[in-house]
């Protein structure tokens, strides 16, 4: 298991006359949710590994503002954008990475048109992208071989945005057995966070939906569940541990499997 280096901020690398390849984008959950930072600690390790040139924004990090509008305050959320996007300009970013879709779909898709242009991919798709180039290898074969793995669809990286393939392929990798659940791709389903409900109370009904959508991963009687964005992590993990499963399903973000496969990191 390899030691976390010190990561370098954007401020560091500049007072260096440096420039990264590329920006992680940690986020909220990333930066303050206890599950959240394994997921962020997980991905830095493989980053380090593979002599990945790459910074962090730290302390001049903001939220991208993307509860505040999906809740209905468009002023907070330009508020948040426009200072975002002054700090990565006068960076001249141009390429960020980010494992929370959230992230990913505001930053790519809504943050152009306050004058944010840049090179937007999930962390999934990265990942993809060093499997294909040869650079993600498997230790010792692959810790998950001949485990079920099911595969929830975050909303902002499936139906928002088109990207099914790209964690599959990563999770193809670990030479497991991809069980997939009815609902799945673009039949699927929200694990009850997304649109900001995350932060506001259950609405009057029979059922919430994490506890739906876990029922649905739990069809497929898998040993892992696997997800890709910070709020997914939560719903799901309530899910199961409300089905007090946890014991025997575990719910772990794709960085943290590649990571484990690469001894990098400890989960099993």
């Amino acid at each position: 298991m390899e030691e976390l280096k010190q990561v370098k901020t954007m401020a560091e690398m500049q007072a260096e006359g440096a420039n990264p390849e590329i920006l992680f984008w940690v986020g909220c959950a990333g930066s303050f949710d206890a599950r959240a930072i394994k997921v962020t600690r997980a991905f830095t390790k493989i980053l380090q590994h593979l002599n990945i040139n790459f910074a962090v924004l730290g302390k001049e990090e903001g939220c991208t503002g993307d509860p505040a509008k999906r809740a209905g305050n468009e002023l907070a959320y330009q508020m948040a954008a426009t200072t975002n996007i002054e700090i990565l300009n006068a960076y001249q970013v141009k390429k960020i990475v980010t494992t929370c879709p959230h992230c990913f779909n505001i930053l790519k898709n809504e943050y152009p048109e306050l004058g944010g242009h840049y090179d937007v991919i999930h962390h999934s798709q990265y990942l993809q992208e060093l499997i294909d180039a040869g650079k993600v290898t498997l230790k010792d074969g692959g810790a998950f071989k001949g485990k079920r793995i099911t595969f929830h669809d975050s909303c902002y990286m499936g139906r928002a945005n088109d990207v099914y393939e790209a964690p599959r392929e990563v999770i193809e990798i670990l030479d497991a057995a991809l069980v997939e659940m009815k609902k799945s791709k673009k039949n699927g389903m929200c694990c009850g966070a997304g649109g900001a409900q995350m932060f506001k109370e259950d609405e009057p009904g029979d059922q919430r939906i994490n506890t739906l959508r876990t029922e649905q991963a739990l069809e497929t009687n898998p040993d892992i569940i696997a997800v890709s964005c910070p709020f997914c992590m939560t719903m799901m993990s309530d899910g199961v541990k409300g089905k007090e499963k946890q014991d025997t399903i575990k719910v772990f973000d794709l960085a943290e499997m590649i990571a484990h496969g690469q001894g990098l990191d400890s989960i099993l």
